[in-house]
């Protein structure tokens, strides 16, 4: 069964959030650290993985990403803390 997954990578704690969704968090994660997609994650250095969550089905997983965008920063914020309350860049543990 495909995996898809919402995340929220941050520039550091309480700092710049970038939410998206992908297929294959590992690569997309290594593809935002790299800079090997330019935009929004390069020009603020949004790098490390504070939050994600799985879904079996793409439809889900894009009307969650779409509801996270949607949220204010502080609902966000408690979502993250909610997860990792150090604001740990979970990428290690996604490998």
């Amino acid at each position: 069964m495909k995996q898809y997954f919402v995340y929220i990578l941050a520039s550091q704690r309480n700092g710049t959030l970038y939410i998206g969704v992908t297929n294959d968090l590992i690569k997309r994660v290594y593809q935002h650290k790299n800079n090997i997609i330019k935009g929004f994650t390069d020009k603020y250095k949004v790098h490390h993985l504070v939050y994600y969550e799985t879904t079996g089905d793409i439809e889900s997983a894009i009307q969650r990403e779409k509801q996270l965008k949607k949220w204010n920063r502080k609902w966000k914020l408690e979502l993250i803390e909610k997860m990792n309350p150090e604001w740990n860049d979970l990428t290690d543990s996604i490998a």
